[in-house]
């Protein structure tokens, strides 16, 4: 049987460097924002697949969301870069970046369809769709890295117990 220790996402300096820079901010508030246009737009899209109705308010969402996403992904490659050292590809975070970058092609793709014009408003938003699924991978990924660097908080003396509770939630990445 093998031995399952859980990968450790952070050292020491790597952690006390998440906490300290404001990027960990920007992405903790980002993330949510990002994802509740996410949940809109893909209302829209499968509405209007559906039904037909409102196309160019689903077409002009995913426009949306690429920005947004473009904003996390710029944001996110800074905040490893403060952490880790490298703007992406980092170790912990290595296979949730190469699915990134299966995102941001597809999405990318997406933006010069939709500005070329060239394809049908139902096949632009069923490429936001596939665009959409690879997102939702990428999300869960970060959601159980998220999961992970809260389980593997460092843990404290007894005596410190009460000083380290006291100073408040982390936004941990």
């Amino acid at each position: 049987m093998q031995d399952k220790q859980a990968q450790v996402l952070y050292t020491p300096e790597q952690r006390a460097r998440r906490d300290a820079t404001k990027w960990t901010l920007v992405q903790g508030l980002l993330a949510p924002v990002q994802f509740l246009i996410f949940l809109v737009s893909l209302y829209l899209v499968l509405s209007s697949l559906r039904t037909g109705e409102h196309t160019d308010w689903a077409l002009a969402s995913v426009v949306i969301k690429t920005l947004v996403l473009y904003a996390i992904m710029i944001t996110g490659s800074i905040w490893e870069k403060v952490v880790f050292g490298k703007y992406l590809f980092a170790h912990a975070f290595f296979w949730e970046d190469v699915v990134s970058m299966l995102v941001l092609a597809l999405h990318t793709a997406y933006l010069w369809v939709w500005w070329e014009g060239q394809w049908s408003a139902t096949d632009q938003l069923m490429l936001a769709l596939a665009a959409y699924v690879t997102y939702g991978v990428n999300a869960a990924q970060y959601i159980r890295k998220l999961r992970m660097a809260r389980l593997q908080r460092p843990t404290e003396p007894s005596r410190d117990l009460e000083h380290t509770t006291a100073s408040g939630p982390q936004v941990s990445l």
